[in-house]
């Protein structure tokens, strides 16, 4: 019976932490299909280690491209409310900076706005690939 209900509050815990997640929207993994690049981010904590940049410490995220090392890391990152953030990105080598805003059209739709600065560029075939200026994401 002890063990019954220790997993039972197991349970209920894990589920209660998964529910909280949902309620803060920019704390997500979002991927995009058509250019293979992803947002792991976490504006409320600034949580997010770049993978292989450790050296950054702690940001709010950062902008990756699938098989591939290269990112722009989000610098900072400014919520506005529940459906819009302001963002300050820059890319790995530090030559390039832009900002841009990500808004929440329901819970599994993001659209990434470029706004002022650098275009974004992502490797792809040993060439750069301009990103669009409106880029739509989904919440995996």
């Amino acid at each position: 019976m002890k063990k019954f209900l220790l997993a039972w509050a197991f349970t209920a815990a894990v589920t209660l932490v998964s529910a909280q997640d949902n309620d803060r929207p920019f704390k997500a993994y979002l991927y995009n299909d058509e250019y293979d690049v992803y947002l792991r981010i976490d504006f409320y904590d600034e949580s997010v280690a770049v993978p292989g940049n450790e050296l950054y410490g702690r940001l709010p995220g950062y902008l990756g491209k699938k098989n591939n090392s290269f990112c722009w890391a989000i610098t900072s990152a400014q919520v506005k409310d529940d459906t819009q953030a302001t963002l300050m990105l820059i890319n790995d080598y530090g030559s390039e900076d832009l900002t841009a805003t990500l808004m929440c059209r329901n819970d599994s739709a993001y659209v990434l706005r470029q706004e002022k600065g650098s275009t974004l560029k992502v490797p792809k075939n040993g060439k750069w690939q301009k990103l669009p200026k409106t880029l739509t994401f989904r919440r995996r």
